[in-house]
């Protein structure tokens, strides 16, 4: 065996070493967390992807929240409002790790190719983009709805007004970075104004970018093959093939490790910070039962081919299915219990009222009905409530023969 192999693994120790990786093995402490443990959190995922779904918690409040427990929301906020955190495209919008700026910052001048209707765009409306830029550098940093347009027309893309397209196309290009969110608006500022001791005479090559990118994944996943990489790093813009040939690069000059996995056709990658992790999750031990409610776009499951896979849990989300055809509701939150996605809730937080309502939760076909699963089930779900504003608890429905009213008991 070679110093940077770990040997033959069983198949259970991929879906293990990613939940321990992911921070979603130890329960949460006691005490809120603080922001040190977000930042620390955050930097574990690589990447926290933001949408804007609010029937309960935000997703990257929510998926914070199933790592570390109870925080003020407005501790994310402060992270990305102090530059500890920075807003940019990885998996999809996310909240990134300050420590990647300067990886991130090569993808936005160098790695993302132009598409021709984005650069045709920029060249017919340059008297536009050179405005909106300037009115930035004047007054500060500005959001899209400081942009009024007089005569309420829009832009032809998604309906949106040109000022918001400019502003968009210039925070992929890295002119307009968003140091902050207002009411979850993305506020744009000038990058010497948010990085003000970072220069762009300093940034690495693309290769170096996609390399530390590449490694920061690999820690994210526990064990890794190069499309579940690609996917975690999906709008950076490389491909496949590139993906698998600086992976196998980085393990020959021992910067990842390599395992081979029961079932894998090819080997699993290991980030050095996760061998004793990966030694831990092969062990026949199962894991200590803790159970967590997922954001639909947590990392665990976003990837929903790899969640098919490790999990035998397929999920989708049907908030853009017509009503009608829902089969599980509208935001529907996976349940983690122990090292299995063991069902789905449809939740609803009433703010006003002070209820936490779950229309109905649906157990996976096989689970099985412990008095640990139900008792983790109910504390978390009233723990979520609480930390939510909304203390009641009301299971309206589940196929499950008598889990709501255990679970409202």
């Amino acid at each position: 065996m070679s110093p940077t192999d770990l040997g033959s693994v069983p198949a259970h120790t991929a879906r293990r070493a990613l939940l321990a990786a992911q921070g979603l093995t130890a329960a949460p402490g006691a005490r809120a967390a603080t922001p040190a443990g977000l930042l620390a959190a955050i930097r574990r995922m690589h990447s926290l992807q933001i949408d804007t779904i609010s029937v309960v918690a935000r997703s990257p409040y929510l998926v914070l929240w199933s790592r570390v427990g109870d925080y003020d929301p407005a501790a994310l906020e402060g992270l990305l409002a102090g530059h500890r955190i920075f807003e940019y495209w990885s998996h999809a919008a996310c909240f990134l790790h300050a420590d990647d700026w300067p990886a991130y910052r090569s993808v936005m001048l160098h790695g993302r190719p132009s598409h021709p209707w984005r650069a045709t765009w920029m060249a017919n409306h340059r008297e536009l983009v050179t405005a909106v830029l300037d009115r930035v550098r004047t007054e500060g940093p500005l959001r899209s709805a400081d942009f009024e347009r007089p005569d309420h027309k829009s832009g032809g893309w998604w309906d949106w007004k040109e000022e918001k397209i400019a502003l968009g196309l210039l925070f992929a290009g890295g002119a307009l970075p968003a140091p902050r969110r207002d009411r979850f608006q993305r506020v744009y500022d000038l990058p010497e104004r948010v990085f003000p001791d970072w220069s762009d005479a300093s940034i690495p090559t693309l290769d170096e970018a996609h390399a530390a990118l590449i490694r920061g994944a690999v820690r994210a996943l526990g064990i890794a093959r190069p499309e579940w990489v690609q996917n975690y790093l999906y709008t950076t813009w490389m491909k496949r093939v590139r993906v698998r040939t600086l992976m196998q690069r980085l393990a020959a000059d021992g910067e990842l490790l390599t395992c081979g996995v029961q079932g894998w056709k090819e080997p699993g990658y290991v980030h050095p910070e996760n061998a004793a992790l990966v030694e831990s999750a092969a062990s026949g031990r199962r894991p200590r039962t803790r159970t967590a409610i997922l954001s639909p776009f947590d990392p665990v499951t976003w990837d929903r081919a790899r969640a098919s896979e490790l999990f035998g849990f397929d999920y989708r989300i049907e908030c853009y299915t017509p009503a009608p055809k829902r089969q599980y509701g509208y935001f529907t939150l996976p349940i983690l219990s122990g090292d299995a996605l063991v069902g789905r809730l449809d939740p609803k937080a009433h703010r006003k009222l002070g209820v936490f309502e779950v229309k109905a939760i649906h157990l996976e076909p096989g689970t099985q009905i412990t008095a640990a699963l139900v008792d983790g089930l109910r504390d978390t779900l009233r723990r979520m409530a609480a930390w939510h504003g909304t203390p009641e608890v009301v299971v309206r429905h589940s196929p499950t023969p008598g889990l709501a009213d255990a679970l409202n008991g």
